[in-house]
C-alpha cells in the first residue's frame, strides 16, 4: 500500500515519536525514497531542549530533501526555528516553485507553515536557502481534495529550469501567494503559442487532471506572433478559436477558465511611453474574455502601468538584464526585454494576484495569501 503521509524530524536526538529522524548524514537513498540531495551542504544541531521536535535541527545551506511520492497534489507542513539565533529560510518546490520568501523567525521561537505542492514526476523535492535556513520537522500528507490552478502559457509563465537562474516565469512566484488550499500546476512551456499548445497535447494533458472547481489561467500571444506554421494564429481568427478550446474544455470539466492577456515586453518609445508589441492580440483576448463571460485579468495593462511607472532603466531589475560576472550562469551578460528574473517574476505574480482581487473570481479570491 503506498503512503499517503510522511514525517521527518531533522537534527541530531532521538526522533518524535511517529517521525523518521533526519541527519546530516541522510543522503537520498531510492531504497528508502527520501533523503538530502548534497549532504555536504548539511550540518545538524543538537539545543538540548525537551521538545523532541525543537530541540534539534538541520541547516540545509543551498541543498534540496527529496522524498518520492506518487504524482498529485500534497501539503507540505515545516517547522522552523533554532533556540539560539534567528533563523530566515527560503522554500522552493522542484523545479524552483517559489513556497516561502526569507522566512525570518527570531531566536527561541518556531513556527509551522503549510503549503500546497503539485508534484509531476515522482518526487517532492524542497530546496532550502537563505541567509539562515533551518528544518526541524516536515509533515507531507496528499491532498487529492485540493483545487488546482492550472497554468497554459508560454516562458513568461513557466517553470523554468534550475540552471538558467535567476531566469524565472511568474507561475513559479505564484505558489508563495496563495494558501494551501489552492495548488498551482504550472503546464505553461516556453516558445508555445496558443495553437502548438493545444497541437502538442498539452491543453489533453491538462484536461484529464482536471477536476470540478478547479482554474485554468490561460495566458498566450507572445508566440502567436511568430510567422512560423507550427505557431502562427491571426488575431482576428484562429487566435480566438484556439483560445475558446481552453475555456471550452475547462468548462466542459467543472472548472474556472480565466482569460490573461500577455504581459508586455520591455520596449520604450522615446516619449518614455511603453511600446505594444502585442497590438490586436491583446484586444481579441479582451473581446473574447467578454463574450464568453469568462474573468479576464488583464496583466498587459497592469504590466503598462508598472513598467511605465518604474521607467526604462529600473525595469532593468523586472527582466533578465545582467552585467558581465553579475549571474553566475550568464557570466558574459545579458540583455533580453521579454523574460524575468526571479525578483522581476515575483513583481509580475503579485500584478496576477491583484488582477484576481479587483476582478473578485470568487472563492479563489479567498485563498490568497495577504
Amino acid at each position: 500500500m503506498v503512503a499517503k503521509e510522511w514525517k521527518f524530524d531533522f537534527g541530531i536526538g532521538e526522533a518524535e515519536i511517529g517521525y523518521t529522524k533526519i541527519t546530516s548524514a541522510s543522503a537520498y537513498d531510492s531504497a528508502l525514497g527520501y533523503g538530502f540531495t548534497d549532504i555536504s551542504r548539511v550540518t545538524a544541531r543538537d539545543r538540548k531542549d525537551p521538545d523532541a521536535l525543537k530541540r534539534d535541527l538541520c541547516i540545509p545551506a543551498d541543498t534540496s530533501f527529496r522524498v518520492d511520492v506518487p504524482n498529485g497534489n500534497y501539503v507540505v507542513t515545516i517547522v522552523m526555528g533554532d533556540w539560539i539565533v534567528p533563523a530566515c529560510t527560503t522554500l522552493k518546490a522542484y523545479p524552483g516553485r517559489l513556497l516561502m520568501h526569507h522566512r525570518r523567525v527570531s531566536a527561541g521561537q518556531f513556527v509551522r507553515e503549510t503549503v500546497g505542492v503539485y508534484v509531476r514526476d515522482g518526487r517532492l523535492e524542497l530546496a532550502f536557502s537563505g541567509p539562515a535556513p533551518r528544518v526541524n520537522a516536515l509533515e507531507i500528507s496528499a491532498a487529492p481534495q485540493a483545487i488546482n490552478l492550472y497554468l497554459a502559457g508560454d516562458s513568461t509563465v513557466t517553470d523554468q529550469p534550475e540552471e538558467g537562474f535567476p531566469y524565472a516565469g511568474w507561475g513559479q512566484m505564484l505558489p508563495r501567494l496563495l494558501k494551501h488550499d489552492v495548488i498551482v500546476a504550472n503546464y505553461a512551456e516556453s516558445g508555445r503559442s496558443s495553437k502548438s499548445f493545444i497541437a502538442e497535447g498539452r491543453l489533453d494533458a491538462i484536461l484529464r487532471e482536471t477536476k470540478a472547481n478547479d482554474y485554468l489561467f490561460i495566458q498566450f500571444g507572445h508566440n502567436d506572433q511568430k510567422p512560423d506554421e507550427e505557431r502562427y494564429t491571426d488575431p482576428s481568427g484562429s487566435y480566438r478559436s484556439y483560445l475558446r478550446q481552453y475555456v471550452e474544455g475547462a468548462r466542459s470539466k467543472g472548472a474556472h477558465p480565466v482569460l490573461i492577456t500577455s504581459v508586455h515586453r520591455r520596449f520604450y518609445e522615446a516619449n518614455g511611453q511603453l511600446r505594444d508589441t502585442h497590438g490586436p492580440y491583446l484586444e481579441a483576448v479582451r473581446q473574447l474574455a467578454s463574450e464568453l463571460e469568462v474573468p479576464l485579468i488583464d496583466l498587459a495593462e497592469t504590466s503598462r502601468r508598472l513598467f511605465e511607472e518604474m521607467g526604462e532603466e529600473a525595469t532593468k531589475s523586472v527582466f533578465m538584464w545582467g552585467a558581465t560576472g553579475e549571474f553566475a550562469n550568464f557570466p558574459g551578460g545579458i540583455e533580453d526585454n521579454t523574460h524575468f528574473q526571479e525578483q522581476g517574476a515575483m513583481r509580475i505574480a503579485e500584478l496576477v494576484v491583484s488582477g484576481i482581487r479587483s476582478t473578485a473570481i470568487w472563492p479563489l479570491a479567498m485563498y490568497l495569501r495577504s
